[in-house]
């Protein structure tokens, strides 16, 4: 393992903005909402501040607060945090983060979890931190070859984890890092201790048929709202997980096109009443999409939806999930499968009903999810409840 710091060359950072500053804006006709997808206005004010005053190097150094670091797995190239707990027993925890995301995602989380009773926590809850990124995304290397879906990403997480000396750890995530987290849960039940998660892998079903119950009304309202989600806002994940190359050409040439891209997914995903930035400042997002673009990444982690259509979690290749899982449901989050078919794949033990936030809730409600992860993993076998926060 090696340490690592994060370091773009002036040229870099100089041919973005010039890159920005000549882009050449669509003529169609824009509706002022996001009916037709990324709202013109946001992009324009995004891309204005990210060539003229967003300062990447004041942000380069805030990461670099981070102790960070590399190790190859397995030939995989593989970039993550590790940041100690300050308490008297800090237990392991791995958080992944998902897609449009990146470990930036956590920024704001890894304080609040190491170092709990410098705010206003209990040191008692305190962890041990590791956030790697996954492959193809930030500062990990892009595989060179097929097949690094979440459950293969679990197994290097496994291994991340031993090498740093933990062997029974928890682990979190959302969106594809819910996937890689869940993945976790069911192959490495001896040395995962919980799971949380503030999503259900998109493509989850639990066992069904003639010798199960029938479904419920709940279950059938989800199935109907996940089909007209599919069918209104699905559009990038069909082309992502069946054509991703093809976008990736106009994705890595145009630093627009990848804001644009990626910008309409934190908009309309996130808990923010139509204003993106009261709940993630415009230097968070730029940040996250300056990490994608300096490094080039965006086609390898488009394949991440590849990978997972052609091995998805779900059943029969998933049966049971027994280490205990906890789960946040934000409001605003993607349609989410309900409690009673959840149940029937994993052990359920704690499952919350959070007051606000969306899909990117470590960025949205910092506080809200690390609350949730430390009750949740606070004392093992917590006796099964719903709660309110």
């Amino acid at each position: 393992m090696k340490p690592f710091q994060i370091s773009i060359a002036d040229e870099q950072i100089e041919d973005l903005k010039t890159r920005v500053r000549q882009t050449r804006w669509p003529g169609s006709i824009f509706q002022d909402g996001d009916e037709d997808g990324a709202n013109l206005a946001l992009v324009q004010r995004l891309a204005t501040h990210w060539s003229d005053t967003f300062d990447w190097r004041a942000r380069e150094a805030q990461l670099n607060e981070l102790p960070q670091f590399t190790v190859d797995i397995d030939g995989q190239h593989i970039h993550f945090i590790h940041k100690k707990g300050v308490g008297p027993n800090a237990r392991p925890l791995i958080l992944t983060h998902g897609w449009p995301g990146s470990f930036v995602e956590f920024e704001r989380v890894i304080p609040l979890l190491t170092d709990p009773g410098s705010h206003e926590g209990d040191p008692r809850d305190a962890f041990d931190v590791v956030v790697p990124s996954l492959p193809g995304f930030g500062f990990s290397a892009a595989p060179r070859q097929t097949g690094f879906n979440a459950r293969r990403v679990a197994g290097l997480w496994q291994r991340l984890m031993l090498q740093l000396g933990y062997e029974r750890y928890f682990a979190q995530g959302g969106d594809i890092g819910a996937g890689v987290t869940a993945w976790l849960g069911a192959l490495y039940p001896g040395c995962v201790e919980g799971i949380h998660l503030n999503y259900i892998p998109g493509s989850f079903r639990p066992p069904l048929g003639a010798e199960y119950p029938a479904i419920t009304s709940e279950e059938q309202q989800f199935l109907d709202r996940a089909a007209t989600f599919a069918s209104m806002e699905g559009a990038y994940s069909l082309l992502q997980a069946t054509k991703p190359q093809t976008l990736s050409f106009s994705l890595s040439d145009s630093p627009v096109g990848l804001l644009g891209w990626i910008a309409e997914k934190f908009a309309s995903w996130s808990d923010c009443d139509g204003d993106l930035e009261t709940v993630i400042s415009a230097d968070v997002l730029l940040t996250n999409v300056s990490i994608y673009w300096f490094g080039n990444t965006i086609d390898s982690s488009l394949r991440m939806y590849k990978e997972n259509r052609l091995r998805p979690f779900s059943f029969p290749d998933v049966s049971n999930v027994h280490v205990p899982m906890s789960f946040a449901r934000f409001p605003k989050e993607l349609p989410i499968p309900p409690r009673s078919w959840v149940e029937r794949v994993f052990d359920v033990h704690r499952w919350t009903d959070m007051a606000k936030g969306g899909h990117f809730a470590a960025l949205e409600q910092p506080e809200l999810l690390v609350r949730d992860i430390q009750n949740s993993f606070r004392a093992s076998g917590v006796s099964s409840h719903r709660t309110q926060l």
